[in-house]
């Protein structure tokens, strides 16, 4: 039922005729509240006290919208409370309550990005769209967690309007109306080129293990998540999932609520996956609630939340760079392998910072696959499956000749022990989760400068001897 406030109190707004009462209110009325209440698109109009009587006095009638006022108080219409109408003829309005969509993509769940502005739908650039931005979007579509964020059409050029605001979602909001925005110069030059595709996870998710990649196993059926009962639940299964999820490989199974009971239904039991399928739905099952189980059965995965990796190196933190495609590794062209790229492999294998990038299959030639895609990472995602892609042409002829190697620091952190407080003593670093000492041949204030100011202690005060802290 549509009500409207004016000195401060609530009125109900009816629309007359000259007949009947509610006869011409139509859609472009119910656009503009829906637009007003950034509510998404008008869905439907309703007549009659469709969703009850109000009480009180009727405060619009002969309202008359062109569909373009962003107020209903913008409408033309009879004087404020003159009215020939009761309230059994109060008008009602459906709106989507949607102001992202997902197109053109394989299901409801992905495709490129529009949001609702401005009474039409524009696309959106993918300069700075980003994992926080994508978590909002799916969770506006009740669409799950984000999967992936593409860039450069990968869901085909739009039409219409490129939104040239930068999107400043915090990742914990419900809908994308409610993220901060801002104006940003970098985005003036925003085309159809730069329309951004975002696939989230429509089907499964995990819960409660502390990162997207391991927890209880949840399906989203008919609007609603429910768990999997652990029976006959096995790696096949497990890998379904963290496949279909982008977390890399199955590393291990779960039963009996590993990571605690869910709550609501329970969908699925006795799964049984060839461990081919591209989704959990896709898996043999006794049929939708069908189960003899109960929540203390729910089963668990964990992932090993990794997408990348390098091999043939020296150490665990240096190799030739590969990536899980599809369920199975592919080698990265080191046609556009860039230092942001490689700061997202190192960040992703906690191994550091990168050291040095190497092309021309400086670890030798690998085998399968060469992934064709060009990575577009900014430098500051988790993960590489976060990051954006696009096909290149320039990768086309890409073969293992062309596979590329990364070498990371393996130094996660610093620290100094043995002194009066955090900001003197030993000078220790951690190499692929071992802590260590470094060497004092060489030390001087301008490499003490960098370590203070990595541990927040200021500027270096002075370089002491090699004993002073003890060995």
């Amino acid at each position: 039922m549509v009500e409207v406030a004016v000195l401060g109190e609530w009125r109900f707004f009816m629309k007359d005729s000259g007949e009947q009462c509610g006869d011409d209110w139509d859609m472009k009325e119910a656009a503009v509240v829906c637009r007003e209440l950034h509510c998404g698109e008008a869905v439907d109009v309703r007549y009659e006290a469709h969703f009850g009587e109000g009480s009180g006095p009727i405060w619009m009638d002969d309202v008359d919208c062109r569909g373009s006022e962003s107020t209903l108080k913008d409408c033309r219409s009879a004087e404020w409370g003159e009215s020939d109408c009761n309230h059994g003829e109060d008008a009602g309005v459906n709106c989507s309550g949607q102001n992202s969509r997902l197109i053109a993509g394989p299901h409801r769940c992905s495709g490129r990005l529009e949001v609702l502005h401005g009474g039409s739908w524009s696309t959106v650039c993918d300069v700075d769209f980003d994992q926080q931005d994508a978590e909002v979007v799916c969770r506006e579509l009740d669409c799950g967690i984000p999967v992936k964020v593409l860039g450069s059409v990968a869901f085909g050029r739009g039409e219409g309007q490129v939104w040239t605001e930068e999107l400043q979602c915090r990742g914990n909001e419900s809908e994308i109306k409610l993220c901060p925005t801002s104006s940003s110069l970098k985005h003036s030059n925003c085309s159809h080129h730069n329309d951004v595709g975002l696939i989230c996870s429509e089907t499964v998710r995990l819960v409660d293990g502390g990162n997207r990649c391991a927890g209880r196993v949840e399906v989203l059926h008919e609007g609603q998540w429910g768990t999997v009962c652990s029976d006959d639940w096995d790696m096949s299964d497990a890998a379904v999932v963290c496949r279909e999820l982008h977390c890399g490989e199955a590393v291990n199974v779960h039963y009996e609520a590993h990571f605690g009971e869910g709550s609501g239904p329970i969908w699925m039991d006795d799964v049984d996956c060839s461990g081919s399928e591209s989704t959990l739905k896709d898996c043999r099952s006794r049929g939708w609630e069908k189960h003899d189980c109960n929540h203390g059965d729910d089963a668990g995965v964990t992932c090993s939340g990794q997408n990348s990796r390098l091999t043939a190196g020296p150490h665990p933190c240096s190799g030739r760079v590969e990536m899980i495609h599809g369920g199975s590794w592919s080698t990265v062209c080191d046609g556009d392998f860039d230092q942001q790229d490689a700061e997202v492999v190192c960040r992703e294998l906690d191994c550091g910072i990168p050291v040095k990038v190497l092309g021309s299959a400086a670890f030798g030639r690998g085998e399968d696959q060469v992934w064709t895609e060009e990575l577009q990472c900014r430098g500051n995602e988790s993960e590489i499956y976060f990051c954006p892609s696009s096909s290149s042409l320039k990768h086309s002829n890409c073969s293992h000749h062309n596979d590329v190697g990364l070498i990371c620091s393996g130094h996660t952190e610093a620290r100094l022990v043995n002194g009066s407080d955090s900001c003197s003593g030993r000078v220790e670093l951690q190499y692929l989760s071992e802590w260590g000492t470094v060497c004092a041949v060489g030390w001087d204030m301008r490499a003490a400068d960098v370590l203070c100011a990595q541990l927040d202690c200021g500027s270096a005060v002075a370089v002491v001897e090699v004993d002073w802290f003890v060995e």
